[in-house]
């Protein structure tokens, strides 16, 4: 195993973004197709994180998704989405692409509207997942309503706004199991 990288800060997982270089390009086509509001997060970011505090390389490819966020309210349609995804295959055949409109999705979820993006993610299930980033001129920058610690302090819990949908989140933590990919997990059950 190598020994993982200094990883303290928001500042940090920037740094760890843009020198991976198959991330970064991930980031970059995103930039490209000039999005409003437009972020890939969750897993991207917490398995790469995660990944380097377990001693191990990066690995795009083992991604189930790769979380296209964005906030457009003049277009909420489904079609809108499929579209983005199709400029993405393009751009980079191979990954698996999910695109999502987060002026809509507060419908799936059953919360009240969305404002943007950054409360968008600040509505997702679990702490270490609540995380976003993008390139902005080539630069990455990441987003996260909850803070660093929990993502670099390997724990796993729901975020405040989760609270009154406690059993989804034990059954998606459960359906995960994060800990046979990453045992130095520590996760609450709430």
């Amino acid at each position: 195993m190598t020994p993982a990288p200094p990883l303290r800060t928001i500042a940090d997982i920037e740094r760890l973004l843009e020198a991976h270089a198959a991330s970064h390009a991930l980031l970059l086509h995103v930039e490209s197709i000039r999005l409003p509001d437009a972020w890939i997060g969750a897993g991207f970011i917490r398995n790469a994180v995660w990944d380097i505090l377990h001693g191990r390389t990066i690995d795009v490819a083992r991604l189930a998704d790769v979380d296209v966020l964005f906030f457009e309210p003049k277009d909420t349609s489904k079609e809108r989405e499929a579209e983005i995804e199709r400029r993405l295959r393009i751009l980079a055949p191979g990954i698996p692409w999910s695109v999502k409109n987060q002026a809509r999705m507060h419908l799936r979820n059953g919360d009240a509207p969305y404002r943007n993006t950054f409360d968008a993610v600040a509505h997702w299930a679990e702490t270490a997942t609540a995380i976003a980033a993008r390139a902005v001129k080539g630069r990455v920058e990441v987003m996260t309503p909850y803070g660093v610690d929990d993502l670099l302090n390997l724990i796993v819990r729901p975020t405040p706004v989760f609270g009154h949908k406690i059993d989804v989140y034990r059954e998606r933590v459960r359906a995960k199991d994060w800990p046979a990919r990453w045992p130095k997990l520590t996760i609450n059950f709430a």
